[in-house]
């Protein structure tokens, strides 16, 4: 709203006032849908970066995209990208030979992967604002976000097919009781394990994190097929899953 009123002020200040109310309607509105596009292709295009992981480290969207993210998350493109993330996961996941010793498992982050907190975004800018941890903690705490539809369809078919699901999150072990509760609210249950950070895992950043946790799970000999997250950093590092699939999540960056 704010480029689209500065827009407007330079439109005016550079008509004559000979200029009828219509010309200048008429003149505004031309101009204004061909920055609107302009806006529109610039953000598609800023938001492929992200999700191809080639704009790096990012600390907020862009003022300019900030309407763009909001139509993506609160429209039909973000649960259409989900689910076809989803499609592709279950394609693969149906070539896996389960042995049946309880040790074929599926790595699923949580926040943006399973659970949704756009309540929360849509409140503070969908990722336009610095994030604040206390703020965020205290909408955790509530255990209300939803589940996100494409992840808990992939969830469920998955131990249908005799998957085992480990949960890794970046949420602190403190955080546990709630974000159990919050799974169960939202349809998730039976899981093998819930991953938490613990004392020793604070100040490392989720790469390493969430590598060190895949490590000791093939240690223990879990043989990790699959791994779903929307943040790169869920998927990287070594040791990784056979196939990684990453949820769209134009918000925010996790190192």
């Amino acid at each position: 709203m704010t480029s689209f009123r500065l827009l407007l002020l330079l439109i005016l200040s550079s008509l004559t006032p000979i200029l009828s109310s219509q010309s200048i309607l008429r003149t505004f509105l031309e101009q204004y849908t061909i920055i609107k596009i302009n806006d529109d292709l610039y953000c598609d295009s800023w938001r492929f970066s992200v999700e191809t992981n080639d704009a790096g480290i990012w600390r907020q969207v862009p003022a300019r995209c900030i309407d763009f993210v909001e139509d993506y998350m609160t429209g039909d493109r973000y649960p259409s990208d989900s689910g076809k993330v989803g499609e592709d996961s279950l394609l693969f996941a149906s070539t896996v030979e389960i042995t049946g010793d309880g040790k074929d498992i599926w790595v699923f982050d949580v926040d943006e992967t399973l659970l949704s907190n756009l309540p929360y975004y849509a409140l503070n800018g969908f990722g336009s604002q610095i994030f604040e941890e206390s703020t965020f903690n205290e909408w955790v705490s509530l255990a209300e976000a939803p589940a996100l539809p494409a992840s808990l369809k992939l969830y469920k078919e998955l131990q249908g097919l005799g998957f085992k699901v480990v949960l890794l999150t970046g949420r602190d072990e403190s955080q546990r009781n709630v974000t159990k509760k919050n799974l169960l609210f939202a349809g998730f249950s039976d899981w093998e394990r819930l991953i938490l950070r613990g004392p020793s895992d604070r100040g490392t950043t989720a790469v390493i994190y969430k590598s060190e946790k895949r490590m000791q799970l093939e240690a223990e000999g879990y043989r990790i097929h699959g791994s779903s997250g929307d943040q790169w950093s869920d998927l990287y590092g070594s040791p990784m899953a056979t196939r990684s699939f990453k949820l769209p999540n134009p918000m925010y960056y996790i190192a």
